[in-house]
C-alpha cells in the first residue's frame, strides 16, 4: 500500500486569491460566496485521495456539493496576518468520490478578525479593505496522475442569505433573499510569503446545552437561561410564516430582572433570522460570529417557545481537557469549574481577555497570569506555542520594539475616539511588566508542563526581544521604575474608574517581574546552547535583584508599599535572602489577616499570594484566603451564582447590580490563576522536572477541606491523587503512569520514592 504525499503549500503559488467584485456589496459586514464547478479528469471511483488547501483574509466555510469539508468553524483563526497566515488542509476524498464525475466547490466568506471594526473606544480597527479567499483542490488518481483546481477569476462570486456578519455585531440572515447569478470573482490580495501550515488547533463546536429555564421578564421579554456562561451561539429550529423576524440578543447576566447588556459596550451581540416560510421548518446557526452569554432574549418567535427548539452551542479551539479536581468544598469545586469554563470560552483562536464585549483581544497580561493554570486544565501545547510565535512576530513589527499589549496587535490600526482615555493617554506605550513578561512566563509554563526543548528554542527570540526592550527602560539605579505600567491591575481597593491605581508600587512590581523573566531567559539560553546569552541574562537578574533589595526592602523584611502583592512577588520569585524571607512572609501573613482574609491583590499579585503563604509555612492563612466568601474574594462570585471567573472581584455588586466601571466582564480568566495553586498544592500534583519526567506528589491539606481528588493527563501519562483527613489519620492514594516514577511527600514531611502503579499511604 502506498501513501499519497500531501501537497506542498507551493501548490498555492499558482492560485489566485479571489474576492468580491465591485458589482457586489462590499461593506465591512458583507458576506460573499464563491463557486466553482469541477469536472473530474477520471471517473470518481479512480480517486485515490483528495485534499483541499484553504485560507483567507476573513473567516470561511468550504463545502463540496453542499456538504461542509470539515467540522471546523471560523477558519483560518487569528494570527499576525501581516507575516503569518495559517493554511488548513482538509481530507475531502470521501466527498469527491461521492460527488461523481462532476462536483461543485463552494466557499462562504465573512470578515471575521480580518475586517470587523475591532477594538474599543471607537477603534474600528481592520487589517484591510477587502476579504479574500485562497485555495486549491488537489485530486490524486490511482494511476498516479494529479488534478489541481485553484482559485482564480473563473470562480463565480455572489451573495448569500446572510445579509451581514461580524464578530462584535452578530449575524443577520434573511431566508427569503435570493442570491443573484454568480459573476466572475475579482483578484484579491494574499501574500504567499505569509502562508504557514496550520499550527494552532482548529476551532470546533464541542457540545450543545439545552435551556434550563424560559420565562417572561417584567418588561414582557422572553428570556432563556442556559445555566452556564459560555461562548458560542444559539442553534434553533423554527416553523413560521415567511417574513417572520426572530431576534436573539445575548448577555452574561441579568440586571433588574432584564438582560444585562451594559458590559457589552459597543458590541451588539445580536443575531437575526427572517424566515422563508418553509413548512418543514428552518434551522438557524450563526457560525460567522460568536458570543459570550448565559442568557438570551428572544423576540419575534412565532407562538410559544418550545425548549426543544433552541440550544446553546459551545465553541472553542480544539484543546483536549487534561486536568480534573474535586473536593469536599462545593464552593472550591465551583471555583475550579468557573476557571475551566473561562478557559474554554477565551481559548478561541487566541487567548483572549473576554469573549463578549467590543474587545475579545489577546491581552498579554491575562495569559501571563494564567498560563500555568491553563496548562493543567487543557492541552495548550500547540495553542499557546503558536501564540508565542505570533508574539515575537508582532514585537518585530512594533517600531519601538516592545511586546504589544495585545497579540495579535490589531490595535495598531485603531483610530480611537478623540478625547477617550486611550486616545489621550500617550503614556500607554512601552515595555510593561506582566503584560510584556508573557513572552517569558507563558514559555516557562509550557516548558514546565511539556518539556519540549524544540518549542522552547523557538520561543526564545521573543524572550530576547522583551528583555532588550526592558533594558532600555531601566533607570540609572537599575530599577524598572520608569514609563507606563499596568501594575497590579484591578486591585480591589482601586476605584472602578481607575483600574491601574493599586496599592503596590509599580516600580516594585515591574522590577520583581524583570528578575523572574531574566532568570528564566538565562536558564533557557543555557538549555539551548547559548552560554553567552545565559551569562548576560543571569547577570541582568543578579544586578536587578541587588537594586531591588537596596531600594525596596528594609532590614526588617518590609517591602516598599507594604501590601500583599509586593510580598507575594518578592517571596514567590525568590528575590529575598533567607534571613529576610521569613520576616517578609510573616508580614504578608499579617497583611492578609488584617484584611479579614478578603483578597487585596490584582493581576500581578493574585497568581502568587497563596503560593507565597503556603511555601513559607502559612498554610492556614492560604486556605482561609481561598475559602473566604465575603467581597472581595474568590468565592464571592461563586456565592453570587457565577459560572465563570469575573474580570473584577466585584463585577456584580451585592445588590445584584453590575459594577459601575466602564470595564467589567463576567468571563475573564486571569483572577482564576489561583487554580494552579489548588492543583499543585491542595491536590498535590507537581512537576519535579520539565514535562513531568519526574513527578512530585505533595498534597497540603488545610482547614476547610476534608478530602480532595483529581487527575492530570501529563506528558508522561495520567497521574491521579486522592486524599482525605476524615475518619482517621491522613490517607493518600496515588496512581503513577507506566514508565514514570514519583517522589511522594506526606504532610508530616516523610518522603517515599514510588514507581508506576497505585500506592496507598
Amino acid at each position: 500500500m502506498t501513501t499519497t504525499p500531501a501537497p506542498a503549500l507551493s501548490v498555492l503559488d499558482s492560485a489566485t486569491a479571489i474576492c468580491a467584485p465591485e458589482s457586489l456589496p462590499r461593506a465591512v459586514t458583507d458576506v460573499h460566496a464563491f463557486l466553482r464547478t469541477v469536472e473530474l479528469d477520471s471517473p470518481a471511483d479512480q480517486v485515490e485521495s483528495a485534499e483541499l488547501l484553504a485560507t483567507a483574509h476573513g473567516v470561511y466555510e468550504a463545502s463540496i456539493d453542499g456538504t461542509p469539508v470539515s467540522e471546523a468553524v471560523l477558519s483560518p483563526g487569528w494570527t499576525v496576518y501581516e507575516t503569518r497566515l495559517q493554511v488548513q488542509r482538509f481530507d475531502v476524498t470521501a466527498l469527491v468520490r461521492a460527488a461523481g464525475d462532476r462536483l461543485e466547490v463552494g466557499v462562504v466568506l465573512a470578515g471575521g478578525w480580518w475586517r470587523g471594526d475591532f477594538g474599543f473606544a471607537g477603534a474600528q480597527a481592520n487589517y484591510g479593505d477587502s476579504t479574500a479567499f485562497l485555495g486549491a483542490l488537489v485530486i490524486t488518481y490511482r494511476d498516479g496522475s494529479t488534478q489541481t483546481v485553484t482559485t482564480d477569476e473563473t470562480w463565480g462570486a455572489t451573495t448569500t442569505a446572510i445579509e451581514s456578519a461580524s464578530i462584535y455585531g452578530g449575524q443577520r440572515e434573511d431566508r427569503r433573499r435570493e442570491a443573484p447569478a454568480p459573476v466572475p470573482a475579482a483578484v484579491g490580495d494574499i501574500d504567499r510569503g505569509t502562508l504557514i501550515e496550520q499550527s494552532s488547533p482548529l476551532i470546533l463546536r464541542h457540545e450543545a446545552r439545552a435551556p434550563e429555564k424560559i420565562w417572561t421578564s417584567p418588561s414582557g421579554r422572553t428570556l432563556v437561561d442556559f445555566g452556564q456562561n459560555l461562548v458560542g451561539w444559539l442553534r434553533l429550529t423554527v416553523t413560521g410564516p415567511a417574513g417572520t423576524e426572530i431576534t436573539l440578543r445575548h448577555a452574561e447576566v441579568l440586571e433588574h430582572e432584564e438582560l444585562g447588556t451594559r458590559p457589552l459596550r459597543g458590541a451588539a451581540a445580536t443575531d437575526t433570522i427572517v424566515l422563508a416560510g418553509d413548512a418543514d421548518g428552518e434551522t438557524f446557526e450563526p457560525t460567522f460570529t460568536f458570543h459570550g452569554f448565559r442568557y438570551a432574549e428572544i423576540t419575534g418567535w412565532p407562538g410559544e417557545l418550545d425548549p426543544g427548539a433552541i440550544e446553546a452551542v459551545v465553541v472553542h479551539s480544539d484543546i483536549p481537557r487534561t486536568g480534573w479536581f474535586e473536593s469536599s468544598h462545593a464552593g472550591v469545586n465551583q471555583l475550579v469549574s468557573n476557571s475551566v469554563w473561562s478557559q474554554r470560552g477565551n481559548f478561541l483562536a487566541v487567548p483572549t481577555d473576554c469573549p463578549q464585549r467590543d474587545e475579545r483581544l489577546g491581552w498579554t497580561g491575562d495569559i501571563a497570569a494564567y498560563a500555568a493554570t491553563s496548562a493543567f486544565q487543557f492541552d495548550v501545547k500547540s495553542f499557546l506555542h503558536t501564540w508565542l510565535i505570533d508574539l515575537a512576530a508582532e514585537t518585530r513589527l512594533n517600531p519601538e520594539g516592545y511586546v504589544p499589549f495585545v497579540i495579535p496587535d490589531i490595535l495598531k490600526y485603531a483610530a480611537f475616539d478623540p478625547g477617550s482615555d486611550v486616545e489621550a493617554a500617550e503614556a500607554w506605550k512601552g515595555a510593561t511588566a506582566v503584560w510584556g513578561d508573557a513572552a517569558v512566563w507563558v514559555a516557562e509554563a509550557l516548558w514546565t508542563a511539556y518539556g519540549d526543548l524544540d518549542q522552547l528554542r523557538e520561543q526564545y527570540p521573543g524572550m530576547v526581544l522583551h528583555l532588550e526592550s526592558v533594558e532600555k527602560a531601566l533607570s540609572p539605579t537599575g530599577l524598572w521604575d520608569t514609563g507606563f505600567q499596568f501594575g497590579d491591575w484591578l486591585d480591589p481597593d482601586a476605584s472602578p474608574h481607575a483600574p491601574a491605581d493599586a496599592k503596590a508600587d509599580k516600580g516594585v512590581v515591574a522590577t520583581a517581574c524583570l528578575i523572574r523573566s531574566a532568570r528564566f531567559a538565562a536558564r533557557t539560553a543555557e538549555l539551548i546552547g547559548e552560554p553567552a546569552d545565559a551569562q548576560r541574562w543571569q547577570q541582568l537578574a543578579d544586578r536587578t535583584r541587588e537594586a531591588f533589595l537596596s531600594a525596596y526592602v528594609s532590614e526588617d523584611g518590609t517591602v516598599l508599599s507594604d501590601c500583599a502583592t509586593v510580598y507575594s512577588l518578592a517571596i514567590a520569585f525568590d528575590i529575598l535572602p533567607e534571613e529576610l524571607r521569613e520576616k517578609s512572609a510573616a508580614r504578608l501573613s499579617e497583611v492578609v489577616r488584617a484584611a479579614g482574609y478578603r483578597v487585596s491583590t490584582g493581576f500581578a499579585g493574585t497568581p502568587f499570594v497563596t503560593w507565597a503563604l503556603s511555601e513559607t509555612g502559612h498554610v492556614e492563612d492560604a486556605y482561609r484566603l481561598l475559602l473566604e466568601e465575603g467581597n472581595p474574594s474568590w468565592l464571592y462570585p461563586v456565592s453570587m451564582g457565577a459560572t465563570t471567573i469575573w474580570e473584577r472581584w466585584d463585577s456584580m455588586l451585592e445588590d445584584g447590580s453590575i459594577n459601575p466601571g466602564e470595564m467589567t466582564s463576567f468571563n475573564h480568566y486571569a483572577l482564576g490563576a489561583v487554580a494552579d495553586w489548588i492543583y499543585q498544592v491542595v491536590l498535590g500534583i507537581r512537576p519535579a522536572a520539565p514535562g513531568y519526567s519526574q513527578i512530585l506528589v505533595q498534597p497540603t491539606p488545610g482547614p476547610g477541606l476534608d478530602w480532595a481528588r483529581g487527575a492530570y493527563e501529563s506528558a508522561v501519562g495520567r497521574i491521579e491523587v486522592a486524599w482525605r483527613t476524615v475518619d482517621g489519620p491522613f490517607q493518600l492514594e496515588v496512581a503513577i503512569p507506566e514508565g514514570a516514577s514519583a517522589t511522594v511527600v506526606l504532610p508530616d514531611g516523610t518522603t517515599h520514592e514510588v514507581g508506576a502503579g497505585t500506592h496507598e499511604f
